[in-house]
């Protein structure tokens, strides 16, 4: 094998092991460590509890886990991201369990 080839395949085997160890994505069974913990027991674009409609879609944004009550809400959260994490950026963020108006499902 020529250097240069030894070193792709040295650089891809090391990046391919990375990739495997911290996850391929997130959402369900992807990786959330150390990502900011969600504070809410609600979802970020309904309102709605989080166990309303089963297991929580969870998936990491910009550092900072985001829990939606269902995969749906995703399509709207990935439209105005922005709009939805003000809600965790505020000074108080609303209550646990406190409802909003969302998308209404």
């Amino acid at each position: 094998m020529k250097p240069m080839t030894r070193f792709t395949v040295a650089t891809m085997s090391a990046t391919l092991l990375a990739w495997a160890v911290t996850g391929c994505g997130s959402g369900p069974g992807g990786a959330t460590a150390g990502a900011k913990p969600y504070p809410l027991d609600v979802c970020l674009v309904s309102g709605e509890k989080l166990d309303g409609h089963g297991k929580p879609y969870a998936f990491v944004h910009e550092g900072q886990e985001i829990k939606l009550c269902c995969k749906d809400c995703l399509k709207d959260f990935q439209k105005e991201p922005a709009k939805y994490l003000a809600k965790l950026a505020g000074p108080n963020p609303a209550p646990e369990g406190a409802a909003r108006t969302g998308n209404g499902h």
